[in-house]
């Protein structure tokens, strides 16, 4: 009986870390979906973008106050729980703040967490009036009804109280400290929780006790339990945010790329020595026909799903995009929203057909995306610029334009119009070439 507590919670890691291996492997296997595209390139650069924009924030800051929170937030949360591999040590042996022996250093390590704590609920208090006081646009958008706008709260909810837990936890600890209490031997540096500590003077200490192992104990808990809401969770961008920006485009944002069957067809058109009657080579025995741009999910390449995941909803983009703010339907964060919406369903149908996917009448095009949204695009690549985590949603809505195009001609009137002209004139005007020169005769 004297490991019982050990026993259970051995238990409770294998329980919250195999939740999350599953759902990490459920999360590749679903940015699998897409197609596959080549972006090992350039290393050097790569780490670099990872290194300023996803570690360094270097995007965040660009609007100072909600980059200065966030970064105490994100340094915070994540300092903080390096203390977790000494819980996760002290839990299974049974031991009590395994690294006091640091000395010093392990008293500046919990000082620093302390402080840091402090910050991440001061500032997640700002980050919540923000939200629902003072309601900025971007959080006040139409694209946040519902579970988007619950979402975030609950995460600012969660965050603050387990920081909570964390200084009512070292509280404890230091006044059993401090009255040399059973094996609450000293260490660590409390220059919060002291301030709490004096709440305790004149309880017994097998009373306070019990708050400290309460409080401990809802801590772990509640990091295993955060850990695996982050699936579900606007908040996977914590861990995303790394590959996404590892794997972003690197060519300049005004360059599309052009599909490699178009390409060759082209070439093969201003070969003088190529026969422009030759039939198209017949496709490989088993292959499908090319598919031009995007009407689903599976159509989009794998870096575009991998953008869809990390999107941390912040609005940025939308709160950037002149199609937007002028009235138009479209709004770059949902179009990411929606994608990850269709990802999820696609998921599910595969798990629930044995790993297969069942057609189900449904696309990401008309049943989650419109054309006029599609269609609303300056191609200005706003979104792109401003969005802290590189992502790109002009991708997506290029890919998706591209198939109304060309397997659909379903372009708008004034496109087609100017696509015929292109055809028939060799410019976008309805004036063929021959007149083209008319207009000097009026001089």
């Amino acid at each position: 009986m004297a490991y019982i507590d050990n026993v259970i919670f051995v238990l409770l890691l294998i329980a919250g870390f195999g939740f999350f291996a599953n759902n990490v492997k459920k999360l590749i296997r679903n940015i699998k979906l897409g197609r596959s595209i080549n972006r090992s390139d350039n290393p050097s650069a790569r780490w670099n973008n990872m290194a300023m924009i996803a570690l360094g924030q270097s995007k965040m800051v660009r609007r100072p106050v909600a980059g200065f929170l966030h970064i105490i937030v994100y340094v915070g949360f994540v300092l903080i729980n390096i203390e977790l591999l000494e819980i996760i040590i002290d839990g299974i042996f049974g031991t009590h703040r395994l690294f006091g022996f640091m000395g010093g250093f392990y008293n500046f390590l919990i000082g620093s967490f302390e402080i840091l704590a402090l910050g991440v609920i001061l500032s997640v208090t700002v980050f919540w009036f923000r939200r629902n006081v003072i309601k900025l646009w971007r959080f006040a958008h139409g694209d946040l009804k519902g579970w988007p706008k619950n979402d975030a709260n609950y995460i600012l909810y969660f965050e603050t109280v387990l920081m909570l837990l964390f200084l009512t936890m070292n509280a404890a600890d230091h006044y059993l400290q401090g009255v040399g209490f059973s094996h609450y031997h000293t260490a660590g540096s409390f220059p919060v929780s002291g301030f709490i500590s004096p709440l305790f003077n004149g309880i017994n200490p097998e009373a306070v006790e019990i708050v400290e192992r309460v409080c401990w104990w809802l801590h772990i808990t509640g990091i295993l339990v955060f850990m695996n809401y982050l699936y579900y969770s606007k908040h996977l961008h914590i861990l995303l945010a790394f590959p996404n920006t590892y794997y972003a485009k690197l060519e300049p944002k005004g360059k599309f790329d052009n599909l490699d069957s178009v390409t060759a067809e082209v070439k093969l058109m201003m070969d003088p020595n190529a026969d422009p009657f030759a039939a198209a080579p017949p496709a490989a025995e088993g292959e499908a026909p090319a598919k031009f741009g995007a009407s689903d999910v599976q159509d989009l390449n794998w870096v575009q799903l991998l953008n869809a995941y990390t999107c941390t909803e912040c609005g940025r983009c939308t709160s950037s995009c002149p199609a937007n703010l002028t009235g138009k339907k479209l709004s770059p964060r949902n179009i990411m929203m929606k994608t990850r919406d269709r990802i999820e369903e696609v998921g599910k149908n595969i798990d629930a057909n044995n790993g297969t996917f069942v057609d189900d009448g449904k696309s990401l095009l008309n049943d989650y995306i419109t054309p006029e949204e599609l269609w609303a695009c300056t191609t200005c690549n706003g979104c792109v610029e401003a969005c802290p985590v590189n992502i790109d949603p002009l991708s997506i809505i290029m890919d998706m334009r591209r198939y109304l195009v060309m397997e659909q001609s379903a372009a708008p009137t004034e496109l087609n119009g100017m696509m015929s002209n292109v055809e028939n004139n060799g410019a976008p005007w309805q004036y063929s070439q021959m007149d083209r020169l008319n207009w000097k005769e009026e001089l």
